[in-house]
């Protein structure tokens, strides 16, 4: 569980440099200078990955609480829209007109869904604490960056009708996939 833990605080607290710290991130910057930055929190970011990843599969999934009984269908619903979600944020799109966060929303839908299909301690690691670090980060960036501006732009109709079919598509992938790339297979 260890590993787990320090993958999810080492992504968190990468993450969070630049709107909870932004002195000390350019201190750093001021210190090592920008490219050798930009390789450190890349390199962070890689190691929090594989330690979530390895931490995960390694952790013993000990009971924490009950899942109600409709949370894991609700997730697998809820998982379109938070896929849909982070595809929205790449881009213009009409979604940036009613979601200031696209991809962070979409984070928090993604662990709020797992959580509620999974009550076990390393979901409530993984999956808590990477919503909590969604969580934190769209308040912290929204205030920082002061009274949001809804972009301008937006796209074309096609382009976003392209962003549905690929987010289908996409959940589809995961949704067959899961078994391999979570070590927990979504249907019997």
């Amino acid at each position: 569980m260890g590993m787990l833990i320090a993958g999810v605080l080492l992504w968190s607290v990468v993450h969070l440099m630049k709107s909870v710290a932004p002195g000390l991130r350019s201190a750093i910057i001021a210190r090592t200078g920008a490219g050798p930055h930009k390789l450190l929190v890349a390199l962070s970011i890689v190691a929090s990955i594989a330690l979530m990843v390895f931490g995960w599969r390694s952790a013993t999934p000990e009971f924490v609480y009950d899942a109600p009984s409709w949370g894991r269908h609700l997730n697998m619903f809820s998982m379109l829209f938070a896929i849909l979600l982070l595809g929205a944020a790449q881009g213009k799109s009409r979604v940036k007109q009613w979601l200031r966060h696209p991809m962070l929303t979409g984070v928090f839908i993604w662990a709020a869904g797992h959580l509620l299909a999974n009550g076990d301690s390393r979901s409530l690691v993984l999956f808590g604490g990477l919503g909590l670090w969604a969580l934190i980060s769209i308040f912290t960036i929204s205030r920082n960056e002061g009274a949001w501006i809804k972009p301008a732009e937006i796209s074309s109709i096609g382009r976003e009708l392209l962003l549905v079919v690929i987010s289908i598509i996409l959940y589809a992938v995961l949704f067959g996939g899961h078994r391999w790339f979570a070590g927990v297979p979504l249907v019997g």
